[in-house]
C-alpha cells in the first residue's frame, strides 16, 4: 500500500509538473521568449504501480501464504460485491471462504470460520466437480479449527483432482503433522519439494526440520524464505516470526527479540511476534516491556496461548490477581473460539493440569489423543497424568514426546523438563537429572514458573555419584534407560 501511495503521489506530481510547465510555455509565447528546459526539470517515467490492495491479498490467498489484514478486508469486500451480482461464480466464492479463513486466523475471531464454511460449501454446491480451490480451503479452514482429520480428507481429495497442485501440500503436512502421522509428513514434503521453490514452500520445510530436531537447517530455510519475500510485507513478517521462535527455542534471546521486531515493523498486525517479543523481554528481565507487549498482542489476536503465557509472566511475579484474571480470558476464549468450530482441548488441558484441575485435563487429553495424536499432545496428556498422580502412564507419553524413534524429535525444553519431572517422581534419578540438565541446556529461559522449578529439582538430584558404570545385561532397567535417552534429544 505505501508503494501504491508512492505512485500515486509522483502521477499527481507529474500532472502539477505539466500543468506549470504548459503555463510557463504559453507565457513565453506571448512575450516572444523561449523556455528552456534543463535536465532535472524534465519529468522521469512514473513507476510501476503496485497491485491494488485485493489484488495483493487475491495473490496471497491464493497461494496459502500470509497477507495483511487492509488488504484481506479490501478482498472481502470486493468478492462480496461481486457475488451479489453473480452468485454462480463458484472460484469466487473459493476466493471469499480462503480470504474469510486467513482473516480468521490472523485476527484470533473465530466468528470468520462459520463465514468461511459458508462461503466453501457454496463454491462445492455451485461446481461439486473439478473444484480443488474450494477443497483447499475446507482443508484450510479444518486446520484452522485444529480438526486435523477433516483437513487430511479434504486435502487428498485436492490432489486426487489436481496431484500437481502445490498449494495442497502444505495443508496435508500440518494435518499429518497433527496427526502424529510423521512417514505421510515425510512423504509429503518430499513430493512439495519436487513440484515447488520459492518462500512458503522453503518456510513449510522449515516447521518439518524443526520438528526433526535440525535446527539449523530450520534455520537456514527460514531466512531464505524471509530474503525471498522481500517484496511482500506480510509474509516476509510471518517468516521472520517463525525465525524468531526458532532463535527463542534455542534460548538466543538477541536473535529473537531482533526477528519479532522486525517483523512487527513491516506488519504491525503480525500479533504472534509481539507474544513473542513478550516471552523473550520477560526472559530479559525487561518486565514493563514484556507486559505492554503481551497486552499489545492480546488486545488485537487475543488467543488463549496468549493469555497463558501472560498470566503465568504475572505469577511468576507474585500478582496472583491479575494471573487469575488472563486465566479467565483464557477460559472464556477457548469456549468462543469453540462456537466457531475450533477445537481448544489442547491448550485449555495445559491450563488445567498446571492451574486448574488435572484430572479433567487427564480427561479431556485423553480424548484429544484418541482423535489426533500429535507430539504436542502426548506431552500435554503425559504431563496431565503425572499432575494427577499417574506417574508410570505419564513417563509413556512423556517418552512418545520426546523419543525420535516415535516422532518425537523436536529439540523442545518444554518436553525435556517434563520427562526430567515424571522421571524424578518415579524414583529415575539418572533419567531425571539428564533430561532436566538438557531442558536448561536447549533454552534457560523457557518458561518464568518452570525454570525455577528444574533448577531445585536437579540441586535435590545433586550430582551424579562417583560409582563403577553399571554392569547391567540385556532388558535391565539401566539398558532400557540408555536406549531411551539415545532417542531423546
Amino acid at each position: 500500500m505505501e508503494k501504491q501511495a508512492e505512485a500515486g503521489g509522483r502521477a499527481r506530481g507529474f500532472t502539477r509538473s505539466r500543468r506549470v510547465l504548459i503555463a510557463a510555455v504559453a507565457g513565453c509565447a506571448v512575450l516572444g521568449g523561449a523556455l528552456a528546459l534543463w535536465p532535472w526539470e524534465r519529468p522521469s517515467a512514473p513507476r510501476p504501480v503496485a497491485p491494488a490492495p485485493g489484488a495483493q491479498a487475491l495473490t496471497a490467498v491464493t497461494a496459502g501464504v500470509p497477507a495483511a489484514l487492509p488488504d484481506l478486508a479490501t478482498l472481502i469486500g470486493e468478492r462480496e460485491a461481486l457475488l451479489k451480482a453473480h452468485p454462480k461464480d463458484a472460484q469466487s466464492w473459493a476466493v471469499l471462504g480462503a480470504a474469510y479463513v486467513e482473516q480468521g486466523r490472523r485476527t484470533a475471531d473465530a466468528t470468520n470460520y462459520p463465514r468461511a464454511e459458508k462461503a466453501l460449501r457454496t463454491s462445492l454446491n455451485v461446481r461439486a466437480e473439478k473444484n480443488a480451490a474450494a477443497l483447499d480451503g475446507m482443508a484450510a479452514l479444518a486446520n484452522a479449527r485444529r480438526d486435523f482429520r477433516a483437513a487430511r480428507t479434504w486435502g487428498e481429495a485436492a490432489l486426487k483432482l489436481e496431484p500437481k497442485r502445490w498449494t495442497t501440500y502444505p495443508l496435508l503436512l500440518d494435518a499429518y503433522t497433527g496427526l502424529g502421522d510423521y512417514k505421510a509428513t515425510k512423504r509429503t514434503l518430499d513430493r512439495l519439494l519436487e513440484l515447488r521453490h520459492g518462500p512458503a514452500v522453503k518456510a513449510r520445510a522449515a516447521a518439518v526440520y524443526r520438528d526433526r530436531g535440525w535446527r539449523e537447517d530450520a534455520a537456514a530455510a527460514l531466512s531464505d524464505a524471509a530474503a525471498a519475500a522481500e517484496s511482500a510485507p506480510a509474509e516476509r513478517a510471518a517468516w521472520l516470526e517463525r525465525a524468531g521462535q526458532l532463535a527463542w527455542e534455542r534460548g538466543d534471546l538477541d536473535e529473537a527479540l531482533r526477528r519479532f521486531q522486525e517483523a512487527v515493523r513491516l506488519d504491525p498486525d503480525q500479533r504472534a511476534a509481539q507474544a513473542g517479543q513478550g516471552r523473550t523481554l520477560a526472559a530479559m528481565g525487561r518486565t514493563t516491556e514484556a507486559l505492554n507487549a503481551y497486552r499489545v498482542a492480546l488486545d488485537k489476536q487475543p488467543r488463549p496461548q496468549y493469555a497463558l503465557e501472560l498470566g503465568e509472566l504475572y505469577e511468576s511475579l507474585g500478582l496472583g490477581q491479575a494471573a487469575r484474571v488472563e486465566y479467565d480470558l483464557l477460559r472464556t476464549r477457548v469456549w468462543d473460539e469453540a462456537a466457531g468450530g475450533v477445537d481448544g482441548d489442547l491448550v485449555l488441558g495445559v491450563f488445567e493440569a498446571d492451574h486448574g484441575d488435572p484430572a479433567s485435563a487427564v480427561r479431556r487429553l485423553r480424548a484429544e489423543w484418541q482423535r489426533q495424536p500429535g507430539i504436542p499432545v502426548a506431552d500435554a496428556l503425559g504431563w496431565a497424568l503425572h499432575r494427577a498422580g499417574q506417574d508410570k502412564e505419564a513417563l509413556k507419553f512423556a517418552a512418545v514426546a520426546t523419543d525420535q524413534a516415535h516422532g518425537g524429535g523436536v529439540r523442545s525444553a518444554l518436553y525435556a523438563y517434563h520427562r526430567g519431572m515424571i522421571e524424578q517422581e518415579s524414583g529415575l534419578s539418572g533419567p531425571a537429572r539428564r533430561h532436566l540438565q538438557e531442558a536448561l541446556r536447549i533454552n534457560p529461559y523457557f518458561s518464568p514458573l518452570a525454570v525455577p522449578l528444574a533448577k531445585q529439582a536437579l540441586a535435590a538430584l545433586g550430582e551424579v555419584p562417583d560409582e563403577p558404570l553399571p554392569t547391567g545385561t540385556p532388558g535391565t532397567e539401566d539398558e532400557a534407560d540408555n536406549k531411551a535417552h539415545q532417542h531423546t534429544r
